[in-house]
């Protein structure tokens, strides 16, 4: 679950870390909200993350509508936001709601980009949980829409206001390090079930459940178990699978640091898997060209209980989840599912480094909306680029051991046209981006 980071940190005057943080002032100015107006915030998902989400929202302004596909967590809702209006359908609510400001989106990856991008379209502020979208087409999609409507971003990787995570990247942007040549990150995901074939056996849907809602974008199939709730993470049709779900946390912080974006290959080995689910585990490597700022860099995931060798820790204790960056003059292993606990510097000694602090994840994006700076997460300089990188992954899982070799600006897999259906989906009648 996601940590809330102390509000009442003050942003401080200093070094900024994150390349996508820099470039922030280019970003058009959208209308803003005054300190003493009140901010309509309209939510998407208010179940699951989406509890927490719009918890968030109501402390930071007013609910004026929620939306979700179960009857029963819309019912709670009612209770949690006395007059909102509900809907089950986002697209209905979008549309008949002219009083919102800005827009939560907690659904599964699939509806991400549609709900999002409808919002911004409309000049909806937009928080979206992550990872952003669920395509690489989506998250460059979205990253452009953000920037010509001027609109408030912030992607859901909670982290990335951590002063823990902030400080560690600023050391190894300061150079702790040395020289950065290799990237480790592990996850103890997947902890919901993958490799498994489609169910068929006919299983009557809820009736609190509105299905064909909950498919939105995806292609039709009849209600099942396996996929909701919580189970859909580990199918391609609705999910992103481990590296999805986790990567936009625990590889955040070596993002931030050496700015992990646009890698020219990928290549994964698995357990193999039946284009339904995700594999029950995987390796992937990328490989990132050299920049005015580094050198190459090689990053390696690993998930479904595979994990970096022990022994390059050297003599630190493995953890279920963390971070290894190795430097010439040093190594760093940070902690935990965000990698910004137990920050251990190896063969070097700790820095001491500015950065600038966070008020709190979600209270950056309203400060954002009432005419300050961006956001760090924000879609076109951060959880966009951010996401690409990582949703390349798949493409290397989908390939099955295939090496992508990859053209950034075009999003095209230069040897791999198989891939093209990951890249960009294809929708159902009704949602387009």
């Amino acid at each position: 679950m996601a940590r809330r980071s102390n509000r009442r940190e003050f942003m401080q005057t200093s070094a900024v870390i994150g390349a996508g943080y820099f470039a922030a002032a280019g970003l058009q100015a959208a209308p803003s909200k005054s300190a003493n107006e009140q901010i309509n915030f309209a939510c998407i998902g208010i179940g699951g993350k989406g509890e927490s989400d719009s918890n968030d929202a109501r402390s930071s302004g007013n609910i004026v509508a929620v939306c979700d596909i179960d009857e029963s967590t819309l019912d709670k809702g009612k209770v949690r936001f006395p007059g909102a209006k509900t809907y089950f359908d986002f697209r209905k609510m979008l549309e008949t709601e002219k009083n919102i400001d800005a827009v939560t989106v907690s659904t599964p990856d699939h509806c991400h980009a549609v709900a999002a991008a409808m919002a911004m379209r409309l000049g909806k502020h937009c928080f979206t949980q992550k990872p952003l979208t669920h395509s690489i087409f989506e998250a460059r999609t979205l990253a452009n829409i953000a920037k010509e409507k001027g609109v408030a971003t912030q992607m859901g990787n909670q982290g990335t206001a951590s002063s823990y995570l902030r400080k560690a990247a600023a050391a190894i942007k300061a150079g702790t390090l040395g020289k950065v040549t290799e990237v480790h990150v592990w996850t103890n995901r997947p902890v919901w079930p993958q490799g498994l074939d489609r169910p068929t056996e006919k299983v009557e849907t809820p009736k609190s459940i509105h299905w064909n809602e909950f498919l939105g974008p995806a292609p039709e199939r009849p209600y099942h178990p396996a996929y909701h709730p919580f189970k859909w993470r580990g199918w391609w049709d609705f999910g992103t699978g481990a590296l999805g779900d986790m990567a936009c946390h625990t590889l955040n912080m070596p993002y931030a640091a050496l700015g992990l974006h646009d890698p020219t290959s990928v290549v994964a080995e698995t357990s193999g898997h039946n284009k339904e689910t995700y594999p029950s585990w995987s390796v992937i490597n990328f490989e990132f060209p050299a920049t005015k700022e580094r050198g190459p860099i090689k990053f390696i995931w690993y998930d479904g209980g595979k994990k970096v060798d022990p022994a390059m820790l050297k003599g630190k204790k493995l953890t279920d989840s963390g971070a290894l960056i190795i430097g010439d003059k040093g190594r760093m292993y940070a902690e935990g599912d965000y990698a910004d606990q137990k920050i251990h510097y190896i063969e070097c000694d700790e820095p001491d480094v500015e950065f600038k602090k966070s008020p709190g994840h979600f209270q950056e994006w309203v400060n954002a909306i009432r005419g300050g700076e961006p956001a760090m997460s924000n879609f076109p300089n951060y959880a966009g680029p951010l996401t690409e990188t990582i949703l390349l992954g798949n493409l290397a899982v989908w390939a099955s051991g295939k090496k992508i070799e990859w053209d950034a600006k075009n999003m095209v897999a230069t040897n791999a046209p198989e891939v093209a259906k990951i890249i960009k989906h294809e929708y159902r009648t009704g949602y387009t981006l």
